[in-house]
């Protein structure tokens, strides 16, 4: 088994005499990907009276290359990255930028002509959960630190198969359980780890994983864990892994990304030209099956996560290189699109009725939510470099993570 060479520097004491005490899930935290409740929605959001010609800029801080979101949690921002052949996770103070304490360890990338012009990564956004975090390398290194000094509290090596464009989903945590989806298209695993001591609790191989990131949710009244994969969706159950029913769903020829959304008892879907689907898991007869209630090709996603607010869902679709759009989610009929051209990637956060769309070229557009049409309410560049990454978005504070700084902009 390869050794990992654990690099940990903790400067709290230095920089912050206070103890550092975290809860879980305040109005203002970001705690995982896409929030708290991994919908896409700001934490507590605060409109201002009037829009500021320009955002101001707090402090700027380098954190690494890669595409991971920042996390935010009371007073401290964490974020993950790499420098050099090292990935790096830190803790941020999040008035000021000051390092608190920063961790790392060896992960030497390996490189192939499919993933190169995507960096080294990572891409797999940290999660914190009761005081822990946890995070997914660009290998498919799985680590668990203390939230408060970057301790580490356990680690598992990198994966002897990878997808094609590596590891990018993001973790999620279940019931003392943390659950990633491992190794490559042949031979991975979606695998629960105890929260606490890292073993293994279940694993469910029947396919690879993707890099959409699952989500857990109780449907027909059986808890259990969304994931796209290499060829499917399945819903397997959250305490034992059992495959519970799969729809095909084939990625291994694109770069399927998204994020399912959970709506009531049903269940929206979206890949690179595959279009948008809405179907129901249930059982008849003891049988699990899946209804579809509508699809529709007008619009496709790409890498874009959309977002569902009252009835409608509003996003990029990867067509006519790039338009924004809303659907209504009832029916999946278009409501509008853009004319396109807008972005190649757009990361999408609803806020009150507001849309925050973060272009990949480090424009961010302010719309308005409407099912009539699009409305730009703002506009503001918020990077040097490229942005891929979701934006945090808390209160008047957004943190935005460019090819490798985060910076913290507010709205005054």
């Amino acid at each position: 088994m390869r050794r990992y060479l654990l690099v940990y520097i903790t400067l709290a004491c230095l920089l912050d005499p206070t103890s550092v005490a975290f809860s879980q899930d305040t109005a203002g935290d970001y705690p995982q990907w896409r929030g708290i409740n991994r919908d896409g929605a700001a934490a507590a959001f605060v409109t201002p009276l009037a829009w500021p010609d320009q955002l101001t800029q707090q402090w700027r801080v380098e954190t690494g290359l890669g595409y991971a979101t920042p996390i935010l949690i009371g007073d401290r921002v964490f974020t993950f990255g790499r420098q050099n052949q090292a990935e790096v996770v830190m803790a941020l103070n999040a008035r000021n930028g000051m390092v608190v304490w920063r961790t790392a360890y060896d992960a030497p990338y390996r490189d192939n002509p499919g993933t190169s012009r995507h960096g080294p990564g990572p891409k797999s956004t940290p999660l914190f959960h009761n005081g822990k975090l946890y995070t997914l390398g660009i290998n498919g290194v799985v680590s668990a630190l203390t939230a408060s000094s970057g301790r580490l509290l356990w680690q598992k090596p990198a994966q002897s198969a990878e997808p094609l464009y590596a590891t990018a989903l993001s973790p999620i945590a279940d019931q003392g359980k943390v659950i990633f989806h491992l190794g490559g298209h042949d031979n991975g695993a979606l695998t629960a780890f105890d929260a606490d001591s890292g073993d293994e609790i279940w694993r469910w191989d029947g396919d690879g994983p993707a890099y959409a990131s699952p989500m857990v949710a109780k449907l027909d009244g059986v808890r259990q864990v969304v994931a796209v994969t290499q060829e499917n969706i399945v819903g397997v159950k959250a305490d034992d892994g059992t495959l519970l029913w799969r729809i095909p769903f084939s990625s291994r020829s694109t770069n399927n990304s998204i994020t399912p959304i959970i709506t009531g008892q049903e269940v929206i879907v979206t890949g690179h030209n595959l279009g948008v689907t809405r179907f129901k898991p249930h059982r008849v007869a003891g049988r699990w099956t899946t209804d579809i209630i509508w699809t529709t090709s007008e619009v496709s996603m790409f890498m874009s996560n959309p977002v569902l607010a009252d009835g409608t869902l509003y996003g990029m679709s990867h067509l006519r290189s790039g338009q924004f759009f809303a659907l209504d989610a009832a029916s999946g009929n278009t409501l509008w699109r853009t004319e396109g051209r807008e972005s190649t990637n757009s990361a999408v956060v609803m806020a009150g009725d507001l849309l925050f769309l973060l272009n990949n070229d480090a424009d961010l557009v302010v719309a308005q939510m409407s099912r009539n049409g699009f409305t730009q309410v703002s506009r503001y560049e918020v990077a040097p470099s490229a942005t891929w990454a979701q934006p945090t978005i808390s209160g008047n504070r957004l943190f935005i993570k460019d090819e490798s700084n985060v910076t913290l902009w507010t709205i005054e």
